[in-house]
């Protein structure tokens, strides 16, 4: 078996309930939900949009909205202004370019203003079930403090980890990752004592080093 996969049956008898964190109907507002979410917490997406999608449920909605008025809408979240400039547009060119449908496909999705690989895989995965492999911050933290990638940015982890796994595992182990990244393998003081998968990780083995 190899680490990879390990790694992938440890994590998924540890947290038996993972999945993705963002609350949405439609995959529009998964749309939505995912760029609001960059260096944001699915906790405060969540309270934002909870009232927002009830009052404005769908894209013909939120076409009505001016930049100023996405603002004040999302003003709780981190990254507001830039954020409510690519809804603006992304909400235009959805309708222009794609008749107002998500597309299906990630160079369509990243076409769209706001939409990088990870937003764009995520929702692939979310809600079209198209196998895909998102890289988020924690993502790319765990998985290269394991040894699972060497990768130096999330696009080349991501092409890494489809490599190590069948395309069957890509969206779980993404969620296993995220939380394992937030409840043990955590950006400071990672509670490496208590994780699954230390006698695995190439970072454990650094850190028994030094105790």
């Amino acid at each position: 078996m190899t680490r990879a996969a390990k790694v992938y049956d440890l994590l998924k008898e540890a947290y038996p309930d993972a999945k993705c964190g963002l609350d949405y109907k439609t995959p529009f507002q998964l749309l939505v939900s995912t760029m609001l979410s960059a260096q944001a917490t699915d906790k405060s997406v969540n309270k934002v949009t909870e009232e927002l999608y009830k009052q404005y449920p769908d894209l013909e909605s939120f076409l009505t909205f001016s930049q100023n008025e996405i603002e004040e809408k999302i003003r709780k979240i981190g990254l507001y202004k830039n954020k409510s400039k690519n809804i603006y547009k992304m909400c235009r060119e959805l309708k222009e370019k794609f008749n107002g449908d998500v597309p299906k496909n990630i160079e369509d999705l990243m076409s769209l203003s706001g939409v990088g690989r990870k937003t764009a895989s995520v929702v692939l995965v979310e809600a079209f079930d198209i196998p895909a492999f998102p890289v988020d911050t924690h993502v790319f933290r765990i998985t290269r403090r394991i040894g699972l990638a060497k990768g130096s940015t999330t696009d080349k982890v991501s092409d890494e980890m489809m490599t190590k796994l069948p395309k069957s595992k890509w969206h779980l182990m993404h969620h296993l990752l995220i939380t394992h990244g937030r409840v043990t393998c955590t950006a400071q003081n990672p509670k490496c004592e208590n994780c699954v998968v230390n006698n695995i990780c190439d970072y454990y083995k650094q850190y028994k080093k030094k105790i």
